[in-house]
């Protein structure tokens, strides 16, 4: 469009410039020159019109070149943030087995320091026992010993022997006691930890039927929900953990046990239930670290606080 106007000028200039020259007198020589400079001009305009398009031609070519290796970008940063993506998720769900299974070696390594430290006052006491024992002993023996220096033989013609109720090296004992809490309870710690499940099962529910009246039985309750839960046995886990909740109420394993059960319970697809126990994790025991960790299971389920599920 712009070249046609541009050739119709210069055709009207040029029939100016003939008709100028026929109807006035003008010289020949100006004429002509003048049909030189328009014809100059028109080339020069011609010239210019060709490098703009010749230049438009290329930035659109480069500006293609430019919007295809942006589109590929865009699409390798895609599949890079795919790849991260499912990286992330991976971590996470390996994270949350290994925090699991810490989370269990360290409650067992509490437990095994307080046992280790109760058992320290039984022995010590046992020792300040012993030494008043030896005390009298001695003072009977001194003060009853003939004066020849002769000691008299036992009477009854018979020696006392001693017992043979000896625990075998399994734990077990023919025809004699089970093995004591302090062994039942140590060895279940041990076997947990080192993820003896079944064995450890059994030495719990071994104590739990011997000693379910001594201070350690609730923590023997919760390993049994904590075996199981590990096993991904949740509905055991949930049956476990409520024997400590109502058989226990002065535990100090209730927090671990309504928190587990929470989790166990949103395991087996019971949200409404396992979001409620966690809640009552954080009402119930601020500032502790099961509360820390109910809150962050909720903030991973998209659901406050408090307030209805």
């Amino acid at each position: 469009m712009k070249i046609r106007n541009i050739f119709i000028f210069a055709a009207a200039v040029f029939a100016g410039a003939i008709g100028g020259s026929i109807i006035g007198p003008r010289p020949a020589e100006a004429v002509a020159r003048e049909i030189l400079d328009l014809q100059r001009d028109v080339t020069t305009l011609l010239q210019n019109q060709k490098d703009m398009s010749d230049q438009m031609l290329k930035d659109h070519t480069v500006l293609k070149t430019l919007v295809e290796q942006a589109s590929d970008n865009v699409g390798k940063l895609n599949g890079t943030m795919a790849n991260v993506q499912k990286t992330v998720q991976d971590v996470q769900a390996n994270s949350g087995a290994r925090l699991d299974t810490m989370s269990t070696q360290v409650q067992g390594l509490s437990d095994n320091l307080e046992e280790i430290k109760s058992r320290l006052g039984k022995l010590n006491q046992q020792l300040v026992d012993l030494q008043s024992a030896v005390q009298g002993i001695d003072s009977k023996v001194s003060g009853s010993a003939p004066a020849s220096g002769t000691t008299s033989a036992p009477t009854g013609g018979t020696t006392p022997k001693p017992s043979n109720n000896v625990a075998s090296p399994d734990g077990s004992a023919a025809a004699g006691p089970p093995p004591s809490a302090d062994m039942l309870y140590s060895n279940g710690l041990r076997d947990i930890t080192s993820g003896k499940y079944d064995l450890a099962r059994q030495e719990f529910l071994d104590y739990l039927k011997y000693y379910s009246d001594t201070d350690l039985a609730s923590n023997a309750q919760f390993y049994l929900g904590e075996i199981a839960y590990a096993q991904k046995q949740y509905q055991d886990a949930v049956a476990e953990y409520d024997k400590v909740l109502t058989g226990y109420p002065k535990s100090f394993k209730l927090a671990p046990a309504r928190l587990k059960k929470g989790l166990a319970l949103i395991a087996l697809g019971q949200k409404t239930s396992g979001v409620r126990e966690l809640r009552e994790v954080i009402r119930r025991y601020p500032k502790t670290d099961e509360d820390r960790i109910a809150e962050g299971e909720l903030k991973k389920l998209g659901v406050s606080v408090s307030g209805a599920s």
